[in-house]
């Protein structure tokens, strides 16, 4: 079934890791929501350990209260800030820090059972130390873009915060990858052989929808979707002036609101023009399950692009901002499925 394997996959390692891959999924959806709702600075101490357990007093909630007082965030824009609406911030932040907690449980445990059972194959350890590895780095980069936030400023830098996100954003990849690579291959229709250009058109996409995705980050970092809500037009032009007017190209494309959101947008296009060409292409060479995780992608990325609009147009309300974050994964995904099948047929 598998050239890299010996004998058979366990279904009960596949389904363990792909429980693992939803969470993550879920942990970057539960981490948009706390950047959105302004969470992410409630908590200022990392307890890896202690820390799961959230105030379960008065005395306890008075305590963290406190602690959050002295942060800048509070001093400068949530002074006066009531203990119930600090607890509605609390919860966002402690419930994305446990559940990053559950994912390392659900991980390591099943892990050492199925190790014991000797369902784990031996070229298949390494990758998984390494995911471990990767998950516990993901940790420490939490907590340091936490620290970013916590002295002089009021929010987390949004180098830290994209670095957060892209890193959640790969190891949900390498994993998936992992794993479709466990899966039996499926049987593929082609009526002429795929060539090397689909395999580095397909390469090249999964690229710009990770850049996108590093895009969407800075452009929350920098909160640039609330400015300039219109569309098609940006401050009143398809091309707006006023495009790369900080003092380096850096700082243009990481800390000025209009190229930020420029930029942003001109990837979306991109996306969505390459993905319709690359798949019509495809079309006509292929048929069967690549054909299906091609069209699967356009069938992400249009209502991506879609919900970028509404939720630019409607300034960015938290429920809209959460399902534009989970559709970027869900194209990001779908890009990944189809890179795999494609470099599987070139060597089949």
């Amino acid at each position: 079934m598998y050239s890299e394997q010996e004998k058979p996959i366990s279904k009960a390692v596949i389904i363990w890791l792909l429980l693992v891959c939803a969470l993550i999924f879920l942990m970057v959806m539960v981490g948009g929501a706390t950047r959105l709702t302004n969470s992410g600075l409630s908590i200022t101490e990392w307890k890896p350990i202690v820390g799961m357990i959230p105030p379960l007093n008065d005395a306890d909630w008075q305590d963290v209260f406190a602690k959050y007082k002295l942060i800048p965030e509070y001093k400068l824009e949530n002074h006066g800030m009531s203990l119930a609406e600090f607890k509605g911030i609390f919860w966002w932040e402690w419930g994305h820090r446990f559940l990053g907690r559950i994912i390392g449980i659900v991980f390591f445990l099943p892990f050492l059972v199925l190790l014991a059972l000797k369902k784990i194959p031996s070229s298949l350890k390494p990758k998984l130390i390494i995911m471990f590895i990767l998950g516990g780095l993901q940790g420490a980069m939490g907590w340091y873009m936490v620290k970013s936030g916590l002295v002089d400023r009021v929010d987390v830098s949004q180098y830290r915060l994209a670095a957060h996100l892209v890193l959640a954003v790969l190891i949900l990849g390498y994993m998936l990858w992992t794993v479709f690579g466990l899966m039996k291959r499926p049987d593929f229709v082609l009526v002429l052989p795929v060539p090397r250009l689909a395999v580095v058109s397909g390469s090249a996409l999964l690229a710009l929808v990770v850049l996108q995705i590093i895009l969407g980050a800075f452009v929350a970092g920098i909160h640039a979707g609330r400015i300039y809500n219109t569309w098609p037009l940006m401050d009143g032009a398809f091309i707006p002036s006023g495009l790369w007017d900080k003092p380096s190209v850096f700082l243009s494309l990481f800390e000025d609101h209009l190229t930020t959101q420029f930029d942003h947008r001109m990837v979306a296009y991109l996306i969505g023009l390459w993905v319709v060409v690359h798949s019509v292409f495809l079309n006509r060479i292929s048929d069967g399950i690549l054909m299906t995780s091609a069209w699967l992608m356009v069938g992400a990325v249009l209502p991506q692009v879609g919900l970028g609009i509404a939720t630019l147009l409607m300034v960015v309300p938290v429920w809209l901002g959460v399902l534009h974050q989970g559709g970027a994964l869900l194209v990001f995904i779908a890009a990944l499925w189809h890179l795999k099948l494609l470099v599987r047929t070139r060597s089949e």
